[in-house]
């Protein structure tokens, strides 16, 4: 029995590919068991951990840091498995491309020199604490060189203590010619010593009649000081007469200052006022002190170049 095949036409159809469909990670896992090729091997071949090998055959691109690192880790087992890379990175997420920018703060900015910032970067400079303290510094020494403080200083700066004298007169004697000796109290810095000047030193020409004298002194506290700048004679109670600069301050019983000045060379100063005065010189070795027209010796109360004493 002759059997007759006839040939049947029929459309082959071809196997799909499993990896089509796949992802990049499952593409990875499948390629390496197909090798046979533990993930622990793998990791210490790649000298990555295992834990983002799982990650990346478990497409958890969530885990890994980047785009970057997953595209070339894929990149780098494909290598090591000896497979082709593209497909793998096909099916990967892709990185971003740059973007340029066309405003003005893109690759279209003109260039602007670096002195147009030049106002803005001095006054921050100019701003910093330590600068502005250097300038403070600068300034207090300006002042202290262009307006210095005069003779008024020195005398504040002397002693609490300075040398006092009290000047005051004596009972009117019978006989009208007779001069009456004044009694002086002096006190030392470093100890009280009561000290009587004699006649020659301190001498005061009164009338024989004492309320006349008194009367004639309580009338002259009214009259303001009389200043002679050149050395000719002048009136009053006590006369000043500078050798030098020199600065001097009397003060009456009512707290009415009479005359507070810095006397110039060769400068006469006569005042006069209510009893007692209170006289302060500033330069005691360069002023001459007359008390009622007597010359007054300061260098023996003098502290410090600094005398100190009051006229009753």
């Amino acid at each position: 029995m002759n059997e007759r095949f006839l040939p049947v036409s029929e459309d082959v159809i071809p196997a799909p590919d499993p990896m089509v469909h796949m992802s990049g990670g499952a593409m990875l896992r499948m390629a390496r068991e197909a090798q046979g090729l533990h993930i622990d091997a793998l990791a210490v071949g790649l000298k990555v951990p295992v834990s983002k090998l799982e990650a990346l055959e478990a497409d958890r691109f969530d885990l890994l840091p980047d785009t970057v690192f997953v595209r070339a880790l894929a990149a780098s087992i494909c290598r090591t498995l000896k497979i082709d890379a593209a497909p793998v990175l096909e099916q990967l997420p892709r990185t971003a491309a740059p973007l340029l920018k066309t405003d003005e703060s893109g690759i279209n900015t003109p260039f602007r020199p670096s002195g147009d910032g030049l106002g803005l970067s001095s006054w921050h400079q100019l701003s910093r604490p330590f600068v502005l303290a250097v300038l403070a510094l600068l300034l207090g020494i300006a002042v202290l060189v262009f307006f210095p403080f005069g003779q008024q200083t020195e005398v504040a700066s002397a002693p609490e203590n300075a040398s006092t004298v009290s000047a005051q007169p004596l009972s009117a004697p019978a006989s009208p010619d007779t001069e009456d000796s004044v009694s002086v109290e002096a006190t030392a810095p470093s100890s009280a010593t009561n000290f009587a000047l004699s006649g020659s030193e301190v001498a005061v020409a009164q009338n024989s009649n004492t309320a006349a004298a008194s009367d004639a002194l309580q009338g002259a506290a009214s009259s303001p000081p009389v200043i002679v700048p050149g050395s000719g004679a002048t009136t009053g109670m006590l006369i000043f007469k500078a050798r030098g600069s020199s600065w001097i301050e009397v003060v009456d019983s009512n707290r009415v200052v009479q005359v507070r000045k810095t006397l110039s060379d060769l400068e006469v100063v006569g005042v006069s006022g209510a009893l007692p005065l209170s006289v302060v010189v500033g330069r005691a070795d360069a002023t001459e002190v007359q008390v009622r027209g007597k010359p007054f010796d300061l260098t023996g109360i003098a502290k410090n170049n600094v005398a100190r004493f009051e006229v009753k």
